[in-house]
């Protein structure tokens, strides 16, 4: 055994501890969201009983789309904050996990993962903030169309990471 696989087990039980910092993290945020939002199961149940498909105009009469949507996007602004709070705390947790992974020396993709996920949860937050919280169904579809857009962001990073650390 050379000193490269000793590195290699070194790095490879730092990853472990960064995984296992996270997802107990995670846990710890859910618990957060819960127990400072009451109601917020009732708010999840309400939220999914009120999809329902419906019809959006795209330029005229004559061309739609039939989409699931909440048969009222205004009257779910709770569960919207409780979503908010949850990426906001992923992409701070993104930032601890992006501190770790530098100064462990992580692998070039686990720093490109941690920078898309960046991209991706703040993003998220932005999004939902000024697209869900307007609580139309407009506003609903636009989300959608800029979540897509957001998930390409968060991809390209992934990538440019990648190529500038080779």
């Amino acid at each position: 055994m050379g000193r490269n696989s000793h590195n290699s087990a070194y790095k490879g039980r730092n990853e472990g501890l960064i995984s296992a910092t996270a997802v107990g993290a995670v846990f710890i945020l859910i618990g957060l969201i819960f127990v400072t939002n009451v109601g917020l199961t009732q708010d999840i149940v309400s939220f999914f009983k009120d999809i329902k498909l419906v019809t959006y105009p795209l330029d005229n009469d004559a061309s739609v789309l039939v989409l699931p949507a909440p048969s009222n996007p205004a009257s779910h602004i709770a569960f919207y904050n409780a979503v908010i709070q949850f990426a906001l705390g992923i992409g701070i947790l993104q930032v601890l996990i992006l501190a770790l992974r530098l100064s462990f020396k992580s692998a070039t993709g686990k720093i490109a993962e941690t920078v898309g996920n960046l991209f991706f949860w703040f993003g998220a937050v932005v999004l939902i903030s000024y697209l869900l919280q307007a609580g139309t169904y407009e506003s609903w579809f636009q989300f959608w169309g800029a979540f897509i857009i957001v998930t390409g962001f968060s991809l390209i990073a992934r990538a440019i990471i990648c190529f500038v650390k080779r």
